[in-house]
């Protein structure tokens, strides 16, 4: 989607521009409408209508098909029917220890690597790992072990993937088919691709013949979620076949793994460069869990109010998903704009989530933003503390927002207030890069080009 030049440079003709809250950009031939005012994303994101993705998602395509992400019309709208349920908070609980494991085993592999060492450690792939681990277990009932190097070949499959989606995505050129399908880096994940969805596939056949002969399988309290798309049926009645099914587990794949790692890791980031709110973040877990061995359970999360809005910053700042995208269905209104139907139109969500009238001091780290409550009791509090009163509920959507609002945010910040409050309540962090030196690109995700190197110590 973009380079990072490109990125830095769409940015700064956001805030260029930021009265207008949109603009046009050209990509070869085609008109790219980009929106970043919070009164034009309500406008599309609340549409009925307007509801197909972007051709700018069409790099997924040979990997996901047309899931849950993809997918528009009348199959978007069963899908998404038929899948809500699965992420409902009593299924979610169930997932609660087996995250904990998994965020248990990182800061264990922390711990040897990089504790204690004095010099600067690159977090990345193993938060990364860590997060393939947590989504192949939840979504699929699979260990793959890839942060301690296991399933290689698979794992290696799904980064050259990832990275050639994101290459695609950048690339004009890269979104024609029949030049890049004939390129060495186009048959190696084409490749890639095969092996991942072969994987997959695999998996589904015997978790089905698992189910259906009662062989070694029982109703666990850790049911993947594979298990609820096997259950799964339409309007009429109709199961889903292993190649629907596939195209949903792919789906969660990529939507729960990178975009929950670039959560995690930009989080721990901000918090290493500000060190006070790092401070009452551990203070409230220590509060909270105390022993820095416990699980942190269901009923603690809502304990850990500081720790969510340091997240909810951090995703301000630092969004995951950088641009959502849409094609729109019927000719749309944006202020004083009409824009044809067949228009590409991105949300550019890291403009929309620095406008200064939204959030006075844009730039500033300040979790406070999102401490509603103590907004609210606040008697003489200033403008700053108390704007997420008065602001518009669509300046801040890291999640999207309207019918396709992320189905798994839930999911999402479990998983992060659970990894990041188990580094916190065990180490003390400090960031050792500044903002330039992370060397953010953004495809469909956000990265950071130079790694993300911090010093860890133990807090035990």
């Amino acid at each position: 989607m973009l380079k990072v030049t490109a990125f830095h440079q769409f940015l700064q003709y956001a805030a260029e521009r930021r009265k207008q809250g949109l603009y046009r950009f050209m990509v070869l031939e085609e008109s790219l409408v980009v929106i970043y005012g919070a009164e034009h994303i309500k406008k599309l994101c609340s549409s009925n209508v307007n509801l197909s993705k972007s051709d700018l998602y069409n790099p997924l395509l040979p990997w996901l098909g047309r899931g849950l992400l993809t997918s528009y019309g009348s199959k978007w709208r069963s899908r998404r029917k038929m899948l809500t349920p699965s992420f409902h908070f009593n299924i979610l609980k169930t997932f609660n220890e087996m995250i904990n494991s998994h965020a248990k085993e990182l800061r264990d592999k922390l711990m040897r690597d990089a504790c204690e060492t004095g010099q600067p450690y690159d977090i990345l792939d193993d938060v990364t790992h860590s997060t393939l681990d947590i989504i192949c277990d939840t979504a699929m009932g699979v260990k793959v072990n890839a942060l301690h190097g296991e399933n290689s070949e698979y794992v290696e499959a799904l980064s050259i993937i990832k990275e050639g989606v994101d290459d695609r995505s950048r690339s004009p050129i890269g979104r024609l088919d029949l030049i890049y399908d004939r390129t060495a880096v186009g048959k190696r994940v084409q490749k890639a691709i095969t092996l991942a969805q072969d994987f997959t596939i695999e998996v589904i056949k015997k978790r089905r013949e698992m189910r259906d002969s009662g062989t070694d399988y029982e109703q666990k309290k850790h049911q993947p979620f594979l298990d609820l798309l096997l259950d799964c049926t339409d309007e009429d009645g109709l199961s889903l076949t292993d190649s629907d099914i596939r195209e949903e587990v792919d789906t969660f794949m990529f939507e729960g793994h990178d975009t929950t790692s670039s959560g995690i890791f930009f989080t721990i980031y901000l918090l290493g460069r500000n060190l006070e709110e790092q401070k009452k973040c551990q203070q409230e877990l220590d509060e909270a869990i105390g022993n820095p061995s416990k699980d942190i359970t269901m009923d603690d999360l809502p304990k850990l109010k500081y720790l969510e809005c340091c997240i909810k910053e951090s995703m301000r700042l630092l969004p995951p998903v950088p641009m959502f995208g849409r094609k729109l269905e019927e000719d749309t209104t944006f202020g004083e704009y009409v824009v044809p139907k067949g228009t590409e139109v991105g949300m550019l969500i890291a403009a929309l989530h620095q406008d200064p009238e939204q959030f006075p001091d844009p730039e500033k780290f300040n979790p406070n933003r999102f401490d509603q409550l103590n907004s609210e009791l606040s008697q003489q509090s200033s403008v700053e503390e108390n704007s997420n009163v008065r602001r518009d509920p669509f300046a801040y959507i890291p999640f999207s927002a309207g019918p396709r609002n992320c189905i798994g945010q839930k999911f999402a910040l479990m998983e992060l207030m659970i990894v990041v409050g188990t580094l916190l309540l065990n180490f003390n962090i400090e960031s050792t890069q500044t903002r330039e030196e992370l060397g953010l690109r953004a495809a469909l995700i956000l990265q950071p080009l130079n790694g993300i190197h911090v010093k860890l110590t133990s807090r035990h």
